[in-house]
Parts: C-alpha cells; sequence; structure tokens
C-alpha cells in the first residue's frame, strides 16, 4: 500500500512533519513505513518562466536562442534544442546552480541528480535550462498533457517565477507501508489518515460527502437482483446520465499518479480515486449496453467463455461470480468488468457499481481464470460491506464536482444481512496485566477515541465499528492500547503466575532413557522421512492383506515415493542402514525414535494414530543376542520389573523364519526383533546379515518407573551351583528361565546363561545348555540342604520337558 504524504495531509490539515519524522512515529505506532521516496530530493531552483522572444541560433540549424523571463528584473538566456516551444509558453526553468533528477533520454535516474551550470553553447551563452518531464523525474504516463519530446508547458494561469516543483505537486514523498491482512482499513488513503490522525493526536478530518440529485428515480432506469447472496453481501448501484467524457482536473491525476495509477478520464480516474480513497473498488458500465436494463448477480455457468477488458477470453464455471444483464454476462464480479460494456468516448449514461463480494471466492476464482487486479487483490481481504454505500456517494458527488455527468435520484441497495459492529467488555486490570504497564481506564478509553472506537460507560463496553476487522477480544484492545501508549514506554517486567519446578513429562523421560540406552550401547541416532511410497510394502515382503498396508494417503504428495504415511518404522531404518552400506561403512548400529501413523478406518475420516516407535537397526560386528541385550538393558533402566518373554510363534514375513520372536511383557506384546529376512535384505542391497528391534513406547511407558529402592549390601554368602543340559532345539530357554524362576524359591538370587552348544558330540536335533544359578539369603549363611533341595525341584520340573544333565 502506498499513499503520497500530501494526500494523507489533506485529512488532517494540522499534520507538519517531514517524511522522516512521519515514518518512524508511524511505525512505532503500528503502521508498519516499509519506505518512503522524495520526490524532489534530487530537484533544486527550479520556477516558471515564460518565452518572450526565440531566436535561431547563428552557428547551429537545430538550436535556438530564447530570452525568458523567471520573474528577475532582466530576461534570462537560453539556448535550447527543443522545437515544441513558441514565445508566450510558460515552462519549467532549472536555474544555474540548480539541480535536474535525470536525462531528456528517460534513462536510470542519477543517485544525486543532475546538477545546471550556466555556460555557451556554440559560442553562445546559455543560463540555465528548460526542462521536459523526464528530466523533472517522472513521466508522460503519469502527465497526460506532457509532451511525447519536449519541454513540459503549463497552463496558463500559473504565476511566471513561482516554484515549479510545487506547481507540479512534486514537493511530496511517496510513503511504501506493509499492511498486515487484518487491518482492511487500512488498505485505503481514509483509513491510513485515521491511524495518522491518532499516531499525532492530530484532528482527522474526512471528505464530507453530499451527492447532488436529479428528481429521477433511478428505479425507472435499472433493476438488480442477487441470486447468490452469500457470495455477494451488498450490492449497490447508481446510474449517471448526460456523461461529458474529458480529463481528470491536475490534482485528481497528481494524486493518482503518485500512487502509481496512470490517469485516462474523468469517469475511469473517478472510479481509480475512491478505490485508493476508500479502499473499495467500483465499476462502470455503459447503460445503454445493459439489455433488459437490469443486472443479475448469480454464479456463471460451466466452460461458459466471457471477453474481459483487457480482451483477453476466460472461460467460466459454476464456482465463479457474475454480473449480468438480462441476457449475458457483462462482468467477473469484483475481478474485472467486459469489453462488452465498457466505457467508450460516445457514452451518454452510466451505471456505477460498488459491492462487497465474498473475498475467499474472489481469490479463487481469480487464480482460476488467470486474472489479478487492483479490485481483486482488495476484494481477497474481506471488505466491510457499510463502506460500499459511502464510495459510490462519492463517486458520484465527485461526478457532479468535475461536470462529468448528472446523478439520477435514489440508489438500488440491496443489503439482506446488515453487518453491524461488536462490542467487547472494557476490562483495564487484564489489559494492564497482558501488557506489564499501570495505565488508568480513562487514558485507555481516549486512546480507542482516537481511532474512532465508541464506549458505552453505562456498559463499560468498547463499541468496535463494521470497519475494524481484526478487533474482537480483550487482547486486540490490549494491542490498541500499547500502540498508542507507545511500544517503548512499557517497561520491562518478569513473567508472573505460580512458580513451578520445570521438568520433561513422564513419556519424555521414557524415551530419554531409550536414547541413552541406545548410545551407550554403541548405537548412533538415525532420522527418516514420515513420508513413505507403496512400494515400500512390497520391497518388505508384507502379504497382500496385511494391516500395514492400510496407510494415510497425502492430499497433496510431492511424488510416488512421499505419497502416504508410514505405518511401520523397517523401511527408514533399513534405508539408512542400506546407504551405509554402500558407502562401505563397517559395524553400523542405528536407533530411531520416530512416529507411525495408523488410520483408524478406511477411506480415512480422522486424524490418524500416532505411536512412537523405538527402532534399532544393526549390522556388522553383533548378533541377535546383542540385539536382546540392548533390550533387557532398556527394559531394567525404566525400571521394569515384570517378566520378559519372547515368543518365536509369529512369523513376519520381513524376518527371518527362524529368528525372530515378539517380545512380551504380562502377556502384552510391546515389540519384536530378529534378523531380517535374506530376501529384504537384498531388496535393501545389503549382502550381510541384518537385525532388528521395534519397540512400540507407548505399550511400555506403563511398564516404567523410575522410583528406586535402596537394598544394602549383602550380608552372608552366596551359593552357586552350574548344571549343564542336554534338550530337544524345540524347547527355549525362556521355558528353561521360568522354571529356574519358578522352583528355584525365596533363596534363588540369580541365573545365568553360559553356554549353548550344538555340534557333532550333541546328537542331531539337540543341543547342549548350560546355566549358573546363584542362591543366598538374607538371613542366614546357607546349608546344602537349602540349596539342594531348590535345585532338585529345578532338576525334576526339568525332566518333566525331557530334559537331560550332561554327564
Amino acid at each position: 500500500m502506498n499513499t503520497s504524504l500530501s494526500w494523507i495531509k489533506a485529512y488532517v490539515p494540522e499534520l507538519d512533519v517531514t517524511a522522516q519524522e512521519y515514518t518512524d512515529a508511524m511505525t512505532l505506532s503500528g503502521t508498519k513505513v516499509e519506505g518512503y521516496e522524495i520526490l524532489d530530493k534530487n530537484l533544486k531552483n527550479i520556477v516558471v518562466g515564460q518565452i518572450k522572444t526565440i531566436e535561431r541560433h547563428p552557428d547551429a540549424d537545430k538550436l535556438i536562442v530564447c530570452q525568458v523571463d523567471v520573474g528577475s528584473t532582466e530576461p534570462t538566456q537560453i539556448v535550447t534544442g527543443a522545437s515544441n516551444v513558441k514565445a508566450g509558453d510558460k515552462v519549467p526553468v532549472v536555474l544555474d546552480g540548480g539541480k535536474v533528477a535525470g536525462g531528456h533520454d528517460g534513462g536510470a535516474l542519477p543517485e544525486n541528480g543532475i546538477k545546471i551550470k550556466k555556460g555557451k553553447l556554440r559560442g553562445i551563452e546559455s543560463n540555465g535550462m528548460m526542462c521536459a518531464i523526464e528530466e523533472l523525474g517522472s513521466t508522460k504516463e503519469f502527465y497526460p498533457n506532457a509532451p511525447e519530446d519536449g519541454i513540459y508547458i503549463f497552463e496558463d494561469d500559473v504565476t511566471v517565477g513561482s516554484n515549479a516543483i510545487e506547481v507540479l505537486g512534486l514537493n511530496d514523498a511517496v510513503i511504501e507501508y506493509e499492511v498486515t491482512s487484518n487491518r482492511v482499513d487500512c488498505f485505503s488513503v481514509l483509513g491510513i489518515a485515521r491511524e495518522a490522525a491518532a499516531t499525532f493526536n492530530k484532528k482527522f478530518i474526512p471528505p464530507v460527502v453530499e451527492v447532488k440529485e436529479n428528481n429521477e428515480d433511478v428505479n425507472d432506469y435499472i433493476k438488480v437482483s442477487v441470486k447468490d447472496c452469500d457470495l455477494c453481501t451488498r450490492y449497490c448501484a447508481r446510474v449517471v446520465k448526460d456523461i461529458k467524457i474529458a480529463p481528470s482536473p491536475e490534482w485528481m491525476q497528481r494524486r493518482l499518479a503518485k500512487q502509481g495509477i496512470r490517469p485516462i478520464n474523468n469517469i475511469v480516474d473517478i472510479t481509480n480515486y475512491v478505490m485508493e480513497e476508500y479502499g473499495q473498488p467500483m465499476h462502470a458500465y455503459d447503460l445503454d449496453t445493459i439489455e433488459g436494463k437490469e443486472i443479475i448477480v448469480r454464479r456463471g455457468n460451466n466452460k461458459e467463455k466471457f471477453i474481459t477488458l483487457d480482451g483477453q477470453e476466460r472461460v467460466i464455471d459454476d464456482t465463479i461470480l457474475m454480473i449480468c444483464d438480462s441476457s449475458k454476462p457483462v462482468g467477473i464480479a469484483g475481478i474485472m468488468g467486459g469489453e462488452n460494456s465498457m466505457i467508450t468516448d460516445d457514452i451518454t449514461s452510466m451505471l456505477f457499481e460498488a459491492a462487497c463480494f465474498d473475498g475467499t471466492n474472489i481469490r479463487r476464482s481469480s487464480k482460476k481464470v488467470g486474472l489479478r487486479t487492483d479490485a481483486s487483490t482488495k476484494f481477497e481481504k474481506g471488505l466491510d460491506p457499510n463502506t460500499a454505500k459511502q464510495a459510490i456517494d462519492r463517486a458520484c458527488q465527485l461526478i457532479v464536482e468535475l461536470g462529468a455527468g448528472e446523478v439520477v435520484g435514489g440508489m438500488v441497495d440491496i443489503y439482506e444481512n446488515e453487518r453491524v459492529g461488536k462490542k467487547v467488555v472494557l476490562n483495564s486490570g487484564r489489559i494492564n496485566q497482558i501488557l506489564g504497564t499501570d495505565i488508568d481506564e480513562a487514558a485507555m478509553v481516549e486512546y480507542f477515541k482516537k481511532i474512532e472506537l465508541g464506549y458505552d460507560e453505562s456498559t463499560k463496553e468498547v463499541i468496535i465499528p463494521s470497519w475494524r476487522q481484526d478487533v474482537s477480544t480483550i487482547a486486540d484492545l490490549a494491542e490498541e492500547v500499547a500502540r498508542f501508549y507507545g511500544y517503548d514506554n512499557i517497561p520491562t517486567t518478569l513473567p508472573t503466575g505460580e512458580a513451578t519446578t520445570g521438568k520433561i513429562s513422564f513419556k519424555m523421560r521414557v524415551e530419554e532413557a531409550a536414547r541413552n540406552i541406545a548410545e551407550f550401547c554403541g548405537f548412533s541416532q538415525a532420522m527418516t522421512y514420515a513420508f513413505e511410497g507403496p512400494k515400500v510394502f512390497d520391497k518388505l515382503l508384507l502379504p497382500t492383506d496385511s494391516i500395514l498396508r492400510n496407510a494415510v494417503v497425502i492430499s497433496n504428495p510431492l511424488g510416488e515415493d512421499f505419497s502416504i504415511m508410514r505405518t511401520s518404522s523397517l523401511n527408514g531404518m533399513l534405508t539408512a542402514l542400506s546407504t551405509n552400506y554402500n558407502r562401505r561403512n563397517k559395524d553400523v548400529r542405528l536407533y530411531e525414535l520416530g512416529n507411525i501413523y495408523i488410520p483408524k478406518q478406511i477411506p480415512v475420516t480422522e486424524l490418524p494414530e500416532e505411536r512412537m516407535q523405538f527402532t534399532l537397526g544393526m549390522y556388522g560386528d553383533g548378533d541377535f543376542f546383542t540385539m536382546k541385550g540392548v533390550v533387557e538393558e532398556f527394559l531394567q533402566k525404566i525400571g521394569n520389573k515384570n517378566k520378559i518373554k519372547y515368543d518365536p510363534s509369529d512369523k513376519k514375513s520381513f524376518l527371518h523364519p527362524g529368528r525372530q520372536a515378539d517380545i512380551f511383557c504380562e502377556e502384552k506384546c510391546i515389540g519384536y526383533m530378529g534378523e531380517v529376512h535374506p530376501a529384504v535384505g537384498d531388496n535393501y542391497n545389503i549382502k550381510e546379515r541384518l537385525y532388528i528391534v521395534v519397540i512400540d513406547m507407548p505399550q511400555i511407558v506403563e511398564f516404567a518407573t523410575f522410583d528406586r529402592k535402596y537394598e544394602g549390601i549383602a550380608k552372608f554368602p552366596s551359593v552357586t551351583r552350574d548344571i549343564s543340559m542336554v534338550m530337544s532345539n524345540q524347547i527355549l530357554v525362556g521355558q528353561i528361565e521360568e522354571i529356574i524362576e519358578k522352583k528355584g524359591g525365596s533363596i534363588l538370587e540369580s541365573y545365568n546363561l553360559f553356554d549353548i552348544y550344538e555340534g557333532t558330540q550333541i546328537k542331531e536335533g539337540y543341543k547342549s545348555v548350560a546355566y549358573s544359578i546363584i542362591f543366598r539369603a538374607k538371613d542366614r549363611t546357607l546349608e546344602d540342604t537349602d540349596v539342594n533341595a531348590s535345585m532338585n525341584k529345578i532338576l525334576k520340573e526339568l525332566n518333566n520337558l525331557g530334559i537331560e544333565l550332561r554327564q
């Protein structure tokens, strides 16, 4: 958003500040200024001169010698090559020692301008220079009365010797603002001026709008119906007849030019002027082209074609709001009018439109038709429908004042659901608490009045006008107080509240323990993507009916390989191991703590369940029992007191059929581990044995405890018994350990598996297993009879399983 400082001062007459002072203060009060441009920064000592006589240069056919009256006692002699001047013309003249912005060729402007000195041209003295508009830092685009190639010529009513910069309106600054999208009111000159008045504590004087109408009735000229009120909350229409197309006055052209808008004619310039002034886009139609003298606001038809004012054919669908007459579309609502109803020099009567359209729909429609305009940019922000009437009245006022036409009496106004302001209870104590200040309530009310927020003393409510859509809560009121009290005046305060001891949650402590154990055991942390592709399921050899294939599909994926949310952490880990393997890294150990995403139902209707997985992966030095040791180390670290069992019965397709097990804690499966199936390893280009552990962290948290009970050093000696057994390969060591624990009794302290042997000295299908069992009593020294009794119970139960002691 840009404004000229002079336009702001037109509504805040008492404002007397430089561009830098204005920039600093506005930024501090919340209307951030990105920068500014001083239009006359490189212009100096330029006056209005009048050419008295012209003579040909004696030694140059293309040069002339002019005697120019610049308001001094004697004429100033100037030599020029301009061909468009004559005696009596009033022109801008830069005197000796003055400066101009640039050259007549329209190239890049010098940083500090060009200094003009008196000198001689082909032997004839020249004491200054007559200027083209380009040399004054502007272009013909913004000064339409400037010649295409030559000196700028003033109107006859300017005073000789006066400041030419002021006459041209170049003694000004253009301010560029960064307006946030919630401050729709500040996308207008009046909105910025209101903020400037509040910032500098000056009086804001908006234009007084009074429309002079004739005695006719607008309803005799036009009928309006809105078919889609959800997309058009208000539609205002006025009719102007006896149109007289002409250039707009210089003051209007100057203001539009500083906004970066090229002046065209009085009608077009008025619509642009009001759009900048009120932030309300408007459109004008040739009334004679409106068939049936009727306007219908409706959705378009699918594949309907429409030619806009820029001559381009646009394809419309039923989501785009159109402005139509009784038989055809005449404009795309809020974006651009149609070529079939454009204003031409032959126009006699005109329909003015000011409406409020749904911002979201305008944004989508603009993208669909591939057309974004100044109007659509403003509508996208969500305008206040109450501004529509103010804007159309202002436009009609200017029509009359500029003699551009006669306004027909009355206005068509379709406004079903009137928008009213909100009320927010003023709690000054809460505002001071938020800001850390001690501002009096009366001072707060004065701040609100400065920005035209009302106040009801009886209910202590702040009345928010409809154009302040950003204010709806006590926090918003606190922001208004802060910015006018002054952010730099708010003291530094410490946060207040109950004292608390900061600590991480129990769940995070369990995850931290997993991380610490993994790194203690030589594992490095890996981080992999949660996005995967369906091809992963085939790489893992998952059955077609596997529940893991039911994944959440991403609506806007980066590609096929990142189109679903992962249901297993295996692919990420195996991919990371594969990368290390292919880079010839040996003995790699990785771990990851990451989520998987399990949909609650397919198709997905609600957010999936996110489950943290503790995944370990390894190849090289180590085996199945190495991984088992890490699992048991972790479970011990988190204080698990429950029996851990390993069940090999569940055959997972991606693990080796004879080297895998589910991990159970109190009959609840908390994860699985095993050697990766060789075929899966081949799919990931790894030719070594791979070992994987996956622990479901939500399952394990309930078994964790960080409470520790101190036990003193044992006072009595222990007794150790070693047993070596021969048993079938089908018997699991877990079954043996269960018997030892069950039959060992209260004196059993611990046991340790120290040997497993399969070989020539053992018959085929059998294995040798050796345990060291330690007994200890807390209150006495054990005797052989105590230990023998426990050992006999253990051996008897082992014998029932068909296990024999090795001789």
